[in-house]
């Protein structure tokens, strides 16, 4: 007789107090300038604690955009950049693939304002532990880059000698910890 393989299907949610969202982009291309995202949920889908192959779900408030300056946030929740009235979430799905000891890709379909594109993102399995309250919890590093006019994020605007204000690509870093449920 054959023996069959079994799945546990474990669901895992985001510990959003002990994760972050950041992104940076090159300010007049001489600095970089650091924002975050304070508003976010997502959850994996795993066979136990078993990575490979999990289904991701993450969401973003673009609402809750944070580069420590008033005028710049408001900027890029309007029309020019976010246009967080008519599309208040970025979404991703995708699913884990794993390409070395501790390290995955992560596969899938990014929605930002009305355009979905296929990214690649490198996530580093940070390690399985149970708190001092008994939850079991699971760290991932996920770090990527993005063109920003690849979603719709267009604005543009030249310096007077000839600089761009706001670069094309944007790097993601995101610390992220989920709680087995």
């Amino acid at each position: 007789m054959e023996a069959t393989a079994t799945t546990t299907n474990t669901k895992w949610t985001i510990d959003a107090m002990h994760s972050e969202v950041q992104f940076k982009v090159k300010h007049l291309v001489i600095s970089t300038v650091t924002g975050t995202f304070n508003e976010f949920n997502g959850s994996i889908d795993s066979d136990g604690d078993q990575f490979d192959g999990a289904r991701v779900h993450f969401e973003v408030d673009v609402n809750s955009v944070d580069t420590n300056q008033k005028d710049r946030d408001n900027h890029l929740r309007s029309a020019d950049f976010f246009d967080v009235e008519n599309y208040p979430k970025m979404i991703f799905e995708g699913r884990l693939a794993k390409s070395g000891e501790d390290s995955y890709t992560l596969n899938g379909p990014l929605t930002i304002k009305d355009t979905t594109k296929e990214v690649s993102l490198a996530a580093e399995y940070g390690g399985t532990m149970v708190n001092g309250y008994g939850q079991t919890k699971v760290g991932f590093e996920v770090t990527g880059k993005i063109n920003r006019k690849d979603f719709g994020l267009n604005r543009s605007q030249v310096t007077e000698a000839g600089g761009v204000v706001v670069g094309d690509e944007i790097r993601m870093l995101f610390n992220v910890q989920f709680a087995r449920q």
